[in-house]
């Protein structure tokens, strides 16, 4: 029997949650996050799940994992020093980068410009030179290649990025100075840039390099500790992390190339939204995953979720490959207030965190926050679960009075203004990956998860337009379940850059065959087989002349059936969905990528018992809550007792471990096959 273990560690919690392939069975469990070494916190949740499941840890083929060690080394300046090794004449390219200065006129007045992440003290140069067709123009002069090392292993550097002049085309040069950093400073990893994002664009192949530098002695520590650990517990499976992309990638890969980690921890709640979709009869998805601090949000079409070429965490914006995901400040722990200034109640992107928290929960907190709104409305009971978890709500009212006072209005308007500015925030990012990219919302669906997500996504799914509403199955755990749920990936690249009418589709397609058997060959040897391996082909496309490109999925059959002809109408289309108009310029393509895929998994979903429709089964107690402006008769539903077909009138609360649902007055949930909650205007 088979059991796949995924895992999430957010900043509080640790969520687990392991899958028996199958029976679709799953256990869940949270566990407090241990910071300081964070596979503390996840050898503490494998015990107790699988005590809970009676499952041996040899019995787990396949741990699954998504992190935020990365994103943290970047966040907080914790990456390794970087030496970078660059062409003569290019000594300042991290300090010139594209001359951009983020936000509107005079910005440069007031930006604070980001320190690189290889410190010109810390760049040194080497002669040789390769041309834009990878032929080599000047020998490289091993000589100044030794001077570069020694001066860089006196410096103390923690990792070498290697990232030359046109290597993209040909990488001769920098494999052998990889070669000889190796044979001069031991135990420092090297990362080369062609091998790390083999495109053209020296800055932006450049800067990835260096952070994959950065962040690959952080990741490689932790890798290790993890798996060390994992053994002495007795665990034989297979360790896998969570890519930004959505796909997983070996624990030996991750070291290697963890700039494709850097998103790993949005990326769970996407795909296991695309999991909770497949099994719930539903294409197209919008998610809001709402944490204590922030709300992430995506866009699943005809279940697939959208990617983009670009991976931004906070200053630092690298070329990987990641989900689409925007990210607002408005959780469970935005902190509400009224500016003197402007007299006007704000909320966000202050937040109370985990300590001391929402007012609530009787940790010290003082400022007003989402959560204690909720409380004061009757959204979150003040006795949760029977009473095992309880609320200080008359804390909750004196921190939210402060708010009424401030705006000379009473209590429960108060608390109603902060939940609808919160919930108008989440609205503003959903029209950002939906309207603002030619989507409507009206044909999506919305999926609310993380702790807080069920409770509000009734109410921005009527601002949306996004029926029906979702509460998934676990949906505090939802991040893990992606982890569990999802499959291998890996993808590599290769610039083209030649205009659309000197290119011919044989050419094309022989290139993406070759480039799709390198990934093939990765797949391989992380264990896949070969009959289990998909390849997909992407084609980077713009009018002559612009700066950015529009990836195009497509497969060799159709672009042998269709030709160059019918990859250039995709393009047309696309490119006035994007932005309202096309231009009469030239076509130009620019980069092709060919991305292998493990096999998709067909991970059933345990069906709940047929019910007859009527959930007083699951019925708690009855309760009082305020919804449009007066207080309204509410039922509490425990969600382990619901069943199959189940219908429950709003408004109404449906409680769990990890999450809580609100149901609104005006609409009705429907319980279905599998345990989604699904919202819908009465």
């Amino acid at each position: 029997m088979g059991y796949r273990l995924g895992v999430d560690v957010g900043g509080t919690f640790t969520d687990l949650l392991l899958f028996n392939v199958e029976t679709g069975a799953f256990w869940r469990h949270k566990t407090p996050s241990t910071p300081h070494d964070s596979s503390e916190g996840i050898l503490n949740g494998v015990n107790a799940i699988c005590g809970e499941a009676g499952v041996a840890a040899k019995d787990i083929e396949f741990f699954l994992h998504g992190t935020t060690v990365a994103t943290n080394a970047v966040l907080e300046g914790k990456g390794a020093r970087v030496g970078l090794i660059t062409t003569e004449g290019y000594r300042h390219i991290m300090q010139i980068a594209r001359s951009y200065v983020p936000g509107g006129l005079a910005a440069w007045i007031i930006w604070p410009k980001p320190q690189p992440l290889a410190a010109l003290e810390d760049t040194v140069t080497v002669n040789g030179r390769m041309n834009a067709a990878g032929e080599e123009v000047r020998p490289l002069d091993e000589d100044s290649v030794r001077t570069a090392l020694t001066q860089l292993k006196a410096q103390g550097v923690e990792a070498i990025t290697v990232s030359l002049i046109n290597a993209y085309a040909n990488g001769a040069h920098e494999k052998r100075i990889g070669e000889m950093a190796r044979d001069m400073i031991q135990d420092v990893p090297v990362s080369l840039s062609h091998e790390v994002l083999p495109e053209m664009q020296e800055y932006e192949r450049t800067l990835t390099t260096v952070a994959n530098a950065a962040v690959r002695p952080v990741v490689g520590r932790y890798v290790r500790s993890l798996r060390d650990k994992l053994a002495i517990s007795g665990m034989a499976g297979k360790l896998s992390l969570l890519r930004s992309d959505g796909g997983l990638m070996s624990a030996q890969k991750a070291e290697e190339h963890p700039v494709n980690i850097l998103m790993s921890g949005p990326a769970g709640g996407v795909t296991g939204a695309l999991w909770v979709a497949k099994n719930a009869g539903l294409k197209n998805i919008l998610t809001l995953d709402v944490g204590g601090t922030s709300t992430d949000v995506a866009l699943i079409e005809n279940l697939e979720p959208r990617r983009v070429r670009t991976t931004e965490v906070g200053h630092l914006s690298v070329r990987a490959s990641s989900l689409d995901v925007k990210t607002v400040g408005a959780g469970g722990g935005s902190i509400a207030y009224v500016p003197e200034l402007t007299g006007a109640l704000r909320v966000g992107p202050q937040s109370a965190g985990a300590v001391p928290g929402p007012v609530a929960y009787g940790k010290g907190g003082e400022a007003p926050t989402v959560t204690d709104a909720n409380v004061v409305l009757g959204y979150l009971p003040e006795n949760l679960l029977g009473g095992s978890f309880k609320l200080d709500r008359e804390g909750a009212k004196r921190a939210v009075q402060t708010i009424a006072d401030a705006l000379r209005i009473d209590l429960m308007a108060a608390a109603r203004g902060i939940i609808d500015i919160v919930n108008e925030n989440m609205f503003g990012a959903l029209r950002m990956i939906s309207v603002q990219q030619g989507y409507d919302p009206r044909h999506f669906a919305l999926m609310g998860f993380g702790g807080a997500g069920p409770l509000h996504v009734n109410a921005v799914a009527r601002l949306m337009g996004s029926w029906p509403a979702i509460s998934p199955v676990s949906p505090g755990v939802l991040c893990a379940l992606g982890d569990a749920t999802t499959r291998m990936r890996t993808e590599t690249a290769r610039s083209l850059s030649r205009l659309a009418t000197e290119t011919k589709a044989e050419e094309l397609i022989a290139i993406l065959d070759e480039m799709a058997l390198q990934t093939r060959a990765e797949l391989r040897s992380d264990g896949v087989p070969d009959s289990e391996i998909e390849c997909v082909f992407e084609v980077d496309v713009r009018y002559a002349g612009q700066a950015f490109e529009v990836p195009l999925v497509i497969s060799s059959d159709v672009l042998r059936n269709d030709g160059i002809a019918g990859l250039l109408k995709r393009f047309d289309e696309e490119h006035l969905r994007l932005f309202t108009f096309n231009m009469d310029t030239p076509h130009e393509i620019v980069n092709l990528r060919a991305v292998a895929l493990g096999q998709s998994l067909d991970l059933p979903a345990a069906e709940l018992p047929q019910g007859d429709g009527n959930p007083i089964a699951a019925k708690m107690r009855d309760h009082t809550l305020w919804m449009d402006g007066r207080e309204q008769a509410a039922v509490i539903y425990d969600r382990e007792k619901l069943r199959q077909g189940d219908r429950i009138p709003g408004p109404a609360i449906v409680i769990e471990m990890d999450s809580t649902t609100l149901i609104e007055s005006g609409c009705v949930a429907t319980v279905d096959a599998v345990g989604n909650i699904l919202i819908n205007p009465a």
